[in-house]
């Protein structure tokens, strides 16, 4: 996908203008250089790629954690939640924390681990997306709220710098320190 630079090589600029840029005209992008064997997009989709994975967060962030309230809910089949449940808890995304209910067995509820809860804002650009492309006429079914203010949540993109990047052409993929040339 993108990739380090080899301090000293060149770096396909002319004057300050980057690569991606110069090659809007030309027939060859410049991506096409670097390899995507390592792509952590990719990886990332190996866990989350699913559509019912991403169900089964939104159902563990709205707080709904057991298995059979959550399989009557979102009507997901048996085996299919059975197994998106243990891909989460094996990628590290949840853990399983046991919970009895008097005179009954032992059960499990599904709690979202640090990396877990890194994925609020994927969820939330998921939501904002659906919510303006695919929502009925009466408007979204499901808003992120802040909880002290109550004021809807977006996600916003903002370089490391801190600046706001409200146009999308403004982002640029260029090769990061694990990219390899191919």
């Amino acid at each position: 996908m993108v990739g380090h630079v080899t301090p000293g090589a060149p770096t396909g600029t002319q004057a300050g203008v980057p690569a991606a840029v110069q090659a809007e005209g030309s027939a060859r992008p410049e991506a096409l250089d670097w390899g995507v064997d390592n792509c952590t997009v990719s990886r990332a989709m190996e866990i989350l790629g699913e559509k019912w994975t991403m169900v089964v967060l939104r159902e563990i962030f709205s707080g709904i954690r057991r298995f059979d309230d959550m399989r009557v809910r979102t009507r997901v089949p048996r085996q299919v939640l059975a197994n998106r449940l243990v891909a989460l808890v094996e990628a590290g995304v949840l853990r399983r924390e046991p919970y009895q209910e008097p005179g009954a067995r032992v059960r499990h509820e599904y709690r979202l681990t640090e990396k877990g809860f890194d994925l609020y804002p994927v969820l939330i650009a998921l939501g904002d997306w659906g919510n303006r492309y695919l929502a009925d006429p009466e408007g979204p079914p499901i808003q992120f709220v802040h909880r002290d203010c109550t004021a809807e949540l977006h996600v916003e993109l903002r370089c490391a710098e801190g600046h706001e990047v409200s146009d999308r052409r403004d982002v640029l993929p260029r090769p990061g320190p694990g990219a390899r040339r191919r």
